[in-house]
C-alpha cells in the first residue's frame, strides 16, 4: 500500500508540470537554479565549481569537473566494544588513518539541443576501494518539468537532493546517515511547477544499487519524492547548501517534506551470513539482513522501508540554521524463522547551525543529532569550521569533531563505526573546480 501511495504521488507531481528547480539532482555537480550565473563564454573557459569547458559547438558542449577530498580520521577510544540488543559483544572497530578519502571526475554538458543535456560521473571511495561510473542523461522540457534517467539518491532526505559538497561538514551527520535512503538507477523528475515551490520524484531499482548486481534484484521497486518551498527569497544559496556562505542581506527560508519506500531485499542467498544489501541497519548498529540480527539463527530475507521527513532552514548575514526530522519503519519481514516483532519504529531529528566569523574565509559551526531507536536511543554533539583560503567556496580546510554516545551508524565512507561511543577527529582538505 505504502509503495502504491508514493508511486501515485509521484504520478500526480508529475502530472502538475509544465521548471528548472533551484537545486540540482545528486548526481549533479552543478547548481541548474542559480540566477545570477552565466555560462562560460568562450572555450577553456573555467566557471568555479563547474569545470574547465573543453568543447563549445553548435552541436554541444563539453566540461570537465573535479570534486577530491583528503581526510584524516581519528576514531576513539582505540578500543572498545559494545553489547546488541540480544546481549551479544561486539568489537568497535575504530579507525586512524590518513585517505585521500573521495574523488569525483563529471563529464557534462548539452548534446544536439540545448534541452538535452548529460553526465558522466567516475566515483571512487578510496577508503571503502569503491568505484563507480555512473552519471544521466536529462532533457529539459519546461521550468516545470525536467526528465531524468541514471542514477541518482532517492529523494527521502534533504541531504539526498543535490546539495553535496555544501555542506557544514564534508560528510552526514549520524542521524541524517542513519535514515536516508541510498543511490540507485532509475527515472525521476523535478521542476518548479508553481513559482518557489519545487519537487523531485523517483521511481529506482531498489533503496541502493552500491555492491548489488543486477541478477540480485528483485521485481520490487523503490520510490521516494521531496518537494520544498522558498517563501521568502526564491533561493537558499547554491545548490541549496548547508551555511551562509552567500551572506544574505534578506532572510532566505525553506520549508520541505519528504518520503521514500521499497521493499527492501538482503542480496544474496539465506545461506549466506553476511548480505549485499548493507543499507539498512537497526539502532544497535546491526545490518537488519544479516543472520542473527533479530533472533538467532534467523536471517530476514526480505523488509519493508517506509521513510517520512520534515525539514526546515533559514539563513540571513552569515547565520545559517537547519532542522530535519525523521521516522522510519520497517515491517513486513520475510526470514526464515520465527522472530520476535513484527515491525521496528525508529525517529530522530538533527540541527545543524554555523555563522561566517569572517566572511567568505572562516566558518564556525555546531550541530546536533539524536535516534530515538526500537532497541536503543543513540545521540552526538559536533563542532566544527571551515577555512576559505581562496575567496570560493570550492576550496575549504575543515576541522570536525563528533561527542558521539553510542554510533546506530557504521560505514568507512563516513565518520562513523558501529557501536562506538568516543570522540572522533577529522581533518580535511577539499577542492571542486
Amino acid at each position: 500500500m505504502a509503495g502504491r501511495r508514493i508511486a501515485c504521488a509521484v504520478l500526480v507531481l508529475a502530472g502538475l508540470a509544465s521548471g528548472e528547480p533551484e537545486s540540482a539532482p545528486s548526481t549533479k555537480s552543478d547548481d541548474t537554479g542559480d540566477k545570477s550565473e552565466t555560462e562560460p563564454r568562450t572555450w577553456g573557459a573555467v566557471d568555479p565549481g563547474k569545470g574547465f569547458k573543453v568543447a563549445k559547438t553548435d552541436r554541444g558542449e563539453l566540461s570537465i569537473s573535479i570534486y577530491a577530498l583528503f581526510r584524516y580520521l581519528n576514531q576513539l577510544p582505540a578500543n572498545q566494544t559494545f553489547l546488541d540488543h540480544l546481549g551479544r559483544e561486539h568489537v568497535v572497530h575504530a579507525r586512524n588513518d590518513l585517505q585521500f578519502h573521495r574523488v569525483q571526475v563529471f563529464f557534462k554538458g548539452w548534446v544536439y539541443s540545448k534541452q538535452m543535456h548529460y553526465l558522466v560521473n567516475v566515483w571512487t571511495v578510496n577508503s571503502s576501494q569503491q568505484v563507480a561510473v555512473v552519471g544521466n542523461m536529462n532533457y529539459r522540457f519546461s521550468r516545470a518539468f525536467v526528465l531524468f534517467a541514471g542514477v541518482n539518491a532517492i529523494p527521502g532526505t534533504r541531504s539526498n537532493g543535490g546539495s553535496h559538497p555544501y555542506w557544514l561538514a564534508p560528510d552526514r551527520v549520524m542521524a541524517d546517515e542513519y535514515f536516508r535512503p541510498g543511490y540507485t538507477s532509475g527515472l525521476w523528475a523535478h521542476g518548479e511547477p508553481i513559482d518557489r515551490l519545487h519537487y523531485t520524484v523517483m521511481v529506482g531499482t531498489n533503496l541502493s544499487e552500491l555492491g548489488i548486481t543486477a541478477f540480485e534484484d528483485t521485481r520490487d521497486l523503490a520510490y521516494g519524492a521531496t518537494v520544498w518551498w522558498l517563501p521568502t527569497t526564491g533561493e537558499f544559496g547554491e545548490r541549496g547548501g548547508f551555511g551562509d556562505y552567500e551572506d544574505h542581506d534578506e532572510l532566505a527560508t525553506r520549508f520541505g517534506a519528504s518520503a521514500a519506500y521499497s521493499r527492501a531485499d538482503r542480496a544474496s542467498q539465506i545461506s549466506e551470513r553476511s548480505p549485499d544489501n548493507t543499507r539498512i541497519r537497526i539502532s544497535d548498529s546491526l545490518n537488519l539482513f544479516e543472520t542473527d540480527t533479530l533472533a538467532p539463527g534467523v536471517t530476514v530475507a526480505k523488509a519493508n522501508y517506509h521513510l517520512v521527513a520534515v525539514d526546515a532552514g533559514l539563513k540571513y548575514r552569515g547565520w545559517f540554521l537547519q532542522v530535519e526530522l525523521y521516522r522510519r519503519w520497517l515491517d513486513r519481514f520475510l526470514a526464515d524463522g520465527p522472530l520476535p516483532m513484527t515491525s521496528i519504529t525508529d525517529s530522530g531529528y538533527y540541527v545543524q547551525g554555523s555563522y561566517m566569523a569572517i566572511p567568505k574565509t572562516v566558518e564556525v559551526y555546531g550541530a546536533h543529532s539524536f535516534v530515538f531507536g526500537a532497541f536503543n536511543n543513540a545521540w552526538e554533539v559536533i563542532g566544527g569550521g571551515n577555512y576559505y583560503p581562496f575567496d570560493t567556496r570550492n576550496m575549504r580546510l575543515n576541522l570536525n569533531v563528533i561527542g558521539i554516545d553510542f554510533s546506530p551508524v557504521s560505514s568507512v565512507f563516513g565518520y562513523y563505526v558501529g557501536g562506538q561511543r568516543g570522540v572522533t577527529v577529522s581533518l580535511a582538505s577539499s577542492i571542486l573546480f
